[in-house]
């Protein structure tokens, strides 16, 4: 039984061309697997608890910077470790789950990020902390790609892949949200470290019913070697990037230390194209990168990781610093985005079968443009329910989006190369949401002065901004064939 055995759908499994030189097999031992569903439900869990790791630490970083004396400037390193190994490795990990296994990379993935959760929760000075964020990047970046190739592969291309990645888009919507209410929870009734000591109980199930359970792929025959010089070129491009982009907001882009990382970014990523190009088994082959479906997919996922990466943080202070509201009940104001996009995750295959990739891209990018536009009036004093519709409709416009994307960009690619795809479409979704991070609150800072309303004034500014960012994705989403 596979995975698509969830779908009552008959069919069998999607048959694709595979590189020369090179065979598509199994691994001998999932000739028997447990319950399709319950393999699904693994992947969906560990795929939840990756997302959730984002957003849940960050209402935790006063408490972790009192209790283990982080300076200001140096507690942001929690977040940004994290997010330069998984932006940077992301790719790595999509390419070696294709050559070495998919299940084996997204269980030992899961295997590094549980035991980097328990090293940061029992961390007792920085210094170990941050470690420990950076080893659980690399693990997230192992697990991430792994399991959405592990769904494309698994499920025959159509309708019942579909739902299975409308379910995927469902759960990360979800997780992002959910993060700031359990982390406002955490915090408020325990500890700082119950943030990271709850990813070990899900970590540890997974892993355990994960080897019965889930099935094995992988790209077998004389293409079964890794690109090391490329590996190292684009993870150090990648990584360099996210760095610069989430200091950016802190020091300025005219500073040396956005700047020259950036610089160095450029020339990395100049020379793994220049790599790539020579070598015979690259890490990335030069054709997916001329395919147009999955060259918008991946504009697409920038503009939408902008969006919301930066809103998220922009709207947490709003409704602190303007309204005055609480972590938790800050969290739960939010919680909203993250059903409708749980909800549009869930009916996702649905919305597709009307509207089609093109134009479920337009109308979700158009409902996260209409819900932008409504933040930019959002009050300086009073109750925040006036932009609670705002906030749904950018819920639905991310989720959507962000389904479409991923359906698109899989569309008509070989097995062999799902897992890169898997990455590539992580990496662009992470380096937009750390250009959207830096971007949006430094949007605050320049039209903020002074006062209560000029703070409002940068906050609307910021919003605009996002519009903005939603606009450029509607005009993708229309050049699209």
């Amino acid at each position: 039984m596979s995975i698509a055995a969830v779908d009552t759908e008959p069919g069998p499994m999607a048959s694709t061309p595979v590189p020369a030189g090179a065979s598509w097999e199994p691994s001998p031992e999932t000739t028997v697997m447990g319950p399709g569903q319950l393999a699904l439900v693994l992947i969906l869990a560990a795929s939840f608890m990756v997302v959730l790791d984002f957003s849940i630490v960050n209402v935790a970083l006063a408490s972790i910077q009192r209790e283990l004396g982080f300076t200001a400037s140096s507690v942001q390193w929690v977040v940004t470790g994290y997010a330069i190994t998984f932006g940077g490795l992301l790719v790595l990990g999509g390419r070696a789950a294709d050559l070495f296994g998919r299940r084996r990379i997204f269980l030992s993935g899961l295997a590094v990020f549980a035991l980097a959760s328990l090293s940061g929760g029992l961390a007792q000075d920085p210094g170990l902390l941050v470690v420990s964020r950076l080893v659980q990047g690399a693990g997230a970046a192992m697990v991430a790609p792994a399991a959405l190739s592990l769904i494309t592969t698994s499920f025959p291309e159509g309708q019942s892949r579909n739902r299975a990645l409308g379910a995927y888009g469902a759960v990360a919507s979800l997780g992002f949200v959910s993060g700031q209410v359990l982390g406002g929870v955490l915090v408020d009734f325990t500890s700082w470290r119950s943030v990271f000591l709850v990813n070990l109980p899900v970590a540890l199930a997974v892993v355990a019913l994960g080897r019965k359970v889930l099935p094995e792929s992988r790209l077998g025959g004389s293409a079964k070697h890794l690109d090391f010089g490329g590996a190292l070129l684009i993870t150090a491009g990648v990584a360099l990037l996210v760095y610069a982009v989430s200091e950016a907001g802190a020091v300025g882009m005219a500073s040396a230390l956005v700047l020259g990382p950036l610089g160095l970014a450029v020339l990395a990523l100049r020379a793994f194209v220049a790599v790539e190009r020579r070598h015979e088994a690259p890490l990335v082959p030069l054709r997916l990168l001329r395919l147009g479906n999955l060259r918008r997919a991946n504009l697409m996922m920038v503009l939408m990781g902008l969006w919301n990466g930066g809103e998220l943080i922009v709207l947490s202070l709003y409704l602190q610093d303007v309204l005055h509201d609480s972590p938790l009940v800050t969290g739960l104001v939010i919680a909203p985005q993250g059903v409708v996009g749980f909800t549009a995750g869930a009916f996702g295959a649905r919305l597709l079968r009307r509207f089609g990739i093109r134009g479920l891209n337009i109308v979700t990018a158009l409902a996260a443009l209409a819900g932008f536009l409504l933040l930019t009036q959002i009050p300086a004093t009073g109750a925040y329910s006036p932009a609670l519709a705002a906030v749904t409709l950018v819920g639905f416009g991310t989720a959507g989006t962000a389904f479409a994307s991923t359906v698109g960009a899989s569309a008509g690619m070989d097995d062999s190369d799902q897992g890169f795809v898997g990455g590539a479409i992580n990496t662009s979704r992470q380096i937009g949401a750390a250009v959207g991070a830096s971007l949006l609150p430094a949007v605050v800072e320049a039209v903020s002065r002074h006062g209560q309303l000029a703070s409002v004034a940068g906050d609307r500014a910021a919003m605009l901004a996002a519009a903005a960012a939603a606009g450029a994705a509607v005009l993708v989403a229309l050049r699209a064939r």
